[in-house]
């Protein structure tokens, strides 16, 4: 077919040119402008400051959860302090964030000291630096740890012991304290027990009388 067509001349089905596509139109017509629908109220311009809030929009019964109610709070005699608690999760949390957040900062200003009495002045600055950090870093998880472990542990058997007693007293604390340092050093040997469960100890009861003095008195 393709030596035929070449002779005649005919052009073949598929070599033939196909008619040009015809062009879309835009039938859109813009709609005239009207100035009245431009004026706003100066009011649409200015925003409310209290809805920037994360909290905003949210009802009462949403925010019910954030506050603790004298209801549900712990009745047992003694188990007033610094701040609310609702039982034993909430001393927990208390103490053992507390506890570490102290005990870091201290164990902090101490590896700063340090850092500051082994590192001279006529060391090179960088040399200095490093080695002041390095004492800090040392000594204020070191301790910040130490005492969120004991912290754990005394809450515990402080709260066990609360719960059958029935009260929370200085002498739940003392022998709180006294378990809980004697389990911290469980592994160390008896005097090292001994140690760290009359520290803890005289820590824990300081803590109670100091609770007595100003707060369950109010």
């Amino acid at each position: 077919m393709t030596i035929w067509d070449t002779l005649t001349g005919r052009q073949s089905a598929s070599t033939q040119t196909p008619p040009p596509a015809s062009e879309p139109h835009d039938n859109f017509s813009p709609a005239p402008f009207d100035p009245s629908t431009a004026i706003q109220q100066p009011s649409d311009f200015i925003l409310d400051p209290t809805q920037l809030h994360p909290l905003a929009g949210l009802n009462q019964d949403t925010l019910d959860y954030l506050q603790l109610e004298d209801s549900v709070l712990s009745d047992l005699p003694g188990s007033q302090s610094a701040l609310p608690s609702r039982g034993w999760s909430d001393d927990l949390c208390y103490g053992t964030g507390i506890s570490y957040l102290s005990a870091l900062t201290v164990g902090g200003a101490w590896g700063l000291a340090e850092g500051l009495q082994k590192n001279p002045a006529s060391m090179p600055p960088r040399l200095r630096i490093n080695g002041v950090l390095n004492a800090v870093t040392r000594r204020g998880p070191f301790l910040g740890n130490s005492a969120g472990v004991v912290a754990m542990v005394y809450n515990g058997i402080n709260s066990t012991i609360g719960y059958y007693r029935g009260k929370h007293d200085t002498t739940n604390s003392v022998l709180a304290g006294a378990l809980s340092g004697a389990v911290f050093k469980s592994t160390r040997g008896v005097r090292p027990m001994a140690i760290s469960s009359g520290i803890v100890a005289s820590v824990a009861g300081s803590w109670a009388l100091f609770r007595k003095v100003y707060f369950e008195s109010e």
